[in-house]
Parts: structure tokens; C-alpha cells; sequence
């Protein structure tokens, strides 16, 4: 069974509360150098753990530069509201955006995040 996803943060509480706020998730547990997000009090979890010497990753990738290992994909109703929503979170919008119904975007430690638009 999948419990959750640890992530490399320079501040991980800060980052924490971003995608508690960004998913509507709480903020179950925060101490020195980690703190978890869940959806539920069963999980999934997001543990943000610090990262001494964090360099954000790099989108779209460059030769030489931190690479993005992993990215999240979250669906949306209406793309321009929910990106919206994430910049004022403190997301920012990637210069690149190699689709029409997917907006690439930042969260604030640089890490790359998707919203995808729920066409169904």
C-alpha cells in the first residue's frame, strides 16, 4: 500500500503549508527539519524533510543543471482559476508549457507541479 512521498525542501514547513492550502489537506505533523500534509488522517501523506544545499530542479531540463526527478499532476475543474489559486499561493507559472490543457508551474522551492484540466 502506498502511505506517501517524501520531499526535499529547503523550508519544509513552508512549503507544507503551501500545498495544504493548494490541496484543501492538513497539516498533520510539524517539527524541525520535517513536516507531513494528508489528505485524510489515514493518508496519503506528503513528508517534506530538509534539504541542506537544496537546488531546485531546472524545467524544461538543461544539460549540466539539477533535473527534475519527479513531478505532481493535480486535476483541475478550470485551469485558469486553479492556476490562478497556486500563484497566489506563491506558485509560479514555468515559461514553458507544452500543452494546451496542462499548465507547468513552481511551487515555491522550485520544484515543478502540473495542473492538469480535467476534461471528462
Amino acid at each position: 500500500m502506498w502511505w506517501g512521498t517524501a520531499i526535499e525542501a529547503p523550508d519544509p514547513g513552508g512549503l507544507a503549508r503551501f500545498y495544504a492550502e493548494l490541496l484543501g489537506w492538513h497539516l498533520g505533523h510539524e517539527e524541525p527539519g520535517t513536516a507531513v500534509v494528508a489528505a485524510s488522517p489515514h493518508g496519503p501523506f506528503f513528508v517534506f524533510q530538509q534539504a541542506e544545499g537544496y537546488r531546485p530542479p531546472v524545467w524544461p531540463p538543461v544539460e549540466g543543471e539539477q533535473r527534475p526527478m519527479m513531478h505532481f499532476d493535480f486535476q483541475v475543474g478550470d485551469l485558469d482559476s486553479a492556476v490562478a489559486e497556486a500563484v497566489a499561493l506563491g506558485a509560479t507559472v514555468a515559461e514553458f508549457q507544452p500543452q494546451e490543457n496542462v499548465r507547468v508551474l513552481f511551487d515555491p522551492a522550485g520544484h515543478p507541479f502540473c495542473l492538469c484540466l480535467d476534461e471528462g
